[in-house]
């Protein structure tokens, strides 16, 4: 127990430790090499419309203040992961327990968090140095929907193919096996948790939620005695704290793709791993409430002919109806905590 503490709550902490230590380089070449906007937004809706009200609270906030932040996110759970990994190899045994890199548990949710991320490198990348015909800029939706079904078809494959999954579990009610029509369901959750990443958009708001999200889940592992999983998670926890330390109001740099994207691909396999996929929904209501907005103001725009919201998602909403974006994102912060709670107990009880 003692190791299994140290394991999962020791490496968040060095994870934090190593974020805030690496953050004044990270930020020394976002700034140098003007890892920003030129000028603010443009912008426009998944259905090519226009976004006014969204220009009009975002002007002023886009421009010198550099994206690609979320380097820091997936980059130190990478740096932890292999440094542990390369001291089990000594005649050390306390670094041997601490090593949490295992097929079973880490491999996957590693990988997806990796390489999710550099698909969202690439997008900042193209936002910054390239025009695009795409008004909000970066790599098309479209393409970068087609990356992720791609990593999500890697994750259904090694579940269904390597780790014989087959079923779900339905708190209170136990397993429910759905056999052949489990990679779908896990490439439609991916996709569904991915739509979550507009949840992005007000400084502090993607890390703190992402961060609770992250610990709920840690929390779940370890009492399902997963303890390299919850370690894993503990970690992505750690650096997302010490995002969270300099993305706070006035943020010194933004998470950008290069951050949520990993988040959110990496927090699907999480789910899964943990068999505690039906309960991200509340887990992770923020990411819910944000993309149903969207979803929700796109179908009533064609076929009502209105909009439901001033502006989606729905954070920018609240922004249109004038809270200030440190109450949105404080907020949003309440509400994850207490969703966060409400999802743990109802599935280590279930």
């Amino acid at each position: 127990m003692v190791l299994n503490v140290l394991k999962v709550f020791g490496l968040s902490t060095l994870s934090f430790i190593i974020g805030m230590l690496l953050t004044p380089l990270l930020t020394h070449y976002l700034y140098k090499y003007k890892m920003w906007r030129t000028e603010a937004r443009t912008h426009a809706a998944p259905d090519g419309s226009a976004t006014p009200i969204f220009r009009e609270l975002h002007k002023e906030r886009e421009t010198r203040v550099p994206r690609m932040g979320g380097i820091l996110i997936w980059f130190v759970p990478l740096l932890v992961t292999l440094l542990f990994w390369m001291l089990s190899f000594t005649d050390r045994v306390i670094f041997q327990k601490l090593n949490f890199l295992s097929r079973s548990q880490t491999w996957l949710p590693l990988f997806t968090l990796v390489a999710a991320s550099l698909v969202g490198v690439a997008d900042d990348l193209r936002t910054v140095y390239w025009k695009s015909k795409n008004a909000a800029g970066g790599i098309r939706f479209s393409r970068r929907l087609i990356m992720i079904f791609l990593i999500a078809l890697v994750g259904a494959w090694w579940f269904y193919f390597k780790l014989d999954a087959s079923h779900v579990n339905i708190p209170f009610y136990g397993d429910f096996e759905i056999g052949f029509l489990f990679p779908i369901f896990f490439i439609f959750v991916m996709l569904a948790t991915f739509s979550g990443s507009v949840i992005d958009g007000i400084d502090g708001l993607a890390g703190g939620v992402m961060a609770m999200i992250f610990t709920a889940y840690a929390g779940i592992a370890f009492f399902q005695n997963q303890i390299d999983l919850a370690a894993f998670s503990a970690v992505v926890g750690g650096a997302l704290a010490a995002f969270l330390w300099f993305n706070i109001p006035p943020a010194r740099f933004y998470m950008g793709e290069t951050g949520i994207l990993g988040l959110t691909t990496a927090l699907t396999v999480i789910a899964f791993l943990t068999n505690a996929v039906l309960v991200l929904p509340i887990i992770a209501l923020p990411l819910v409430l944000d993309a149903g907005s969207v979803i929700i103001q796109l179908f009533s725009k064609k076929f009502l002919k209105r909009k439901i919201f001033l502006v989606a998602p729905l954070h920018h909403h609240f922004e249109a109806m004038g809270w200030p974006p440190y109450k949105v994102t404080m907020r949003a912060w309440v509400l994850t905590y207490v969703a966060a709670l409400v999802g743990v107990i109802i599935q280590l009880l279930g």
